[in-house]
């Protein structure tokens, strides 16, 4: 701001952030820092004022080819600041004008190092080395670049149209990847519980057997305690096998019109001599080995059963 205070002399107020650079009679004189100035008159005047602060200038749209032969246009924001009032004065014509178009010319070179997959990827790197080109040759114009930003990358519709099928593919077989992965996984987790629980099931069915045979030996010995300590006990047991015996026919009659039967199916009394032959043997009986025992004691009853008149005749003459 100039202000006149009389036709000798002016009063020159320099605000901040703000250089006034001061040519008399043509010549550059001075730069104003913020504060209250005198001028003279017609000698001196006001040839450039810069603004001190950082300023953005809008880079335009350009066309620019990638190292793939795909051509884009891109445009960006440049972040500048002027640091040197008597080179951006003195040094260039149009300070803006340079730095605006050096850092176009600098945008294509960096977008033809690239593909077009890198340009999207690395706007970083790109942003970087266009700060470096231009500040190599605004430092001489008295400017300082801060930064350099890149706004829009549009290819062409064509590019872009491969792009989105492209896009939509690799999504697809994401998809198809993690629901083969879901489904890998279901199976695994289905066989491990198959697995388990077929462990669990042999394991209870295991313990069921021992029980039973657990059962099975507590009975054998409670029988085997009341037969022998029972006066009549020999007279209960051949009950029971007479009643197993007449059962034993009522079930083979009931599930098949065709048996195999003795020639005397209702003398029971010879089949019962022959089992309480067959206990007192195995009851006589001291071998340890209670298999072995068992087996002599059947080939002794066979042998006494077959000596015994008309039991070797009942026996091998079936009737159909």
């Amino acid at each position: 701001t100039t202000l006149e205070m009389s036709s000798a002399d002016y009063l020159s107020m320099s605000l901040g952030q703000i250089a006034w650079v001061i040519e008399r009679l043509g010549k550059y004189r001075q730069t104003l820092e913020p504060g209250l100035h005198f001028l003279v008159p017609i000698v001196d005047r006001v040839a450039y004022v810069h603004s001190l602060k950082e300023e953005a200038i809008k880079i335009p749209n350009q066309q620019a080819i990638t190292k793939d032969n795909v051509t884009i246009s891109i445009d960006g924001v440049l972040y500048l600041r002027v640091m040197d009032a008597y080179q951006a004065s003195y040094g260039v014509h149009d300070p803006i004008f340079a730095v605006t178009q050096l850092a176009q010319t600098s945008m294509r070179s960096e977008i033809g190092k690239m593909t077009l997959d890198k340009t999207f990827e690395e706007r970083d790197t790109m942003n970087h080395a266009i700060v470096a080109a231009v500040n190599s040759a605004a430092k001489e114009w008295g400017i300082q670049v801060l930064r350099y930003e890149i706004r829009d990358i549009i290819p062409p519709a064509s590019i872009k149209q491969a792009m989105e099928m492209e896009a939509e593919a690799e999504r697809r077989r994401r998809a198809d990847v993690l629901q083969s992965e879901g489904d890998r996984q279901s199976e695994v987790n289905i066989a491990e519980g198959r697995m388990q629980a077929a462990k669990l099931s042999a394991k209870g069915e295991a313990e069921a057997i021992r029980e039973r045979a657990r059962a099975t030996a507590e009975g054998i010995r409670l029988l085997s305690a009341a037969i022998s300590e029972s006066p009549s006990g020999e007279k209960a047991v051949s009950l029971r096998v007479a009643e197993q015996w007449v059962g034993a026919w009522k079930e083979m009659a009931r599930k098949s019109n065709t048996l195999i039967v003795p020639s005397n199916p209702g003398n029971a009394a010879s089949m019962v001599a022959t089992a309480m032959s067959i206990y007192k043997s195995v009851g006589d009986s001291s071998t340890p080995d209670l298999p072995f025992a068992a087996g002599s004691s059947m080939t002794g009853s066979s042998n006494e059963l077959s000596s015994e008149p008309g039991s070797a005749e009942g026996l091998d003459s079936p009737k159909s």
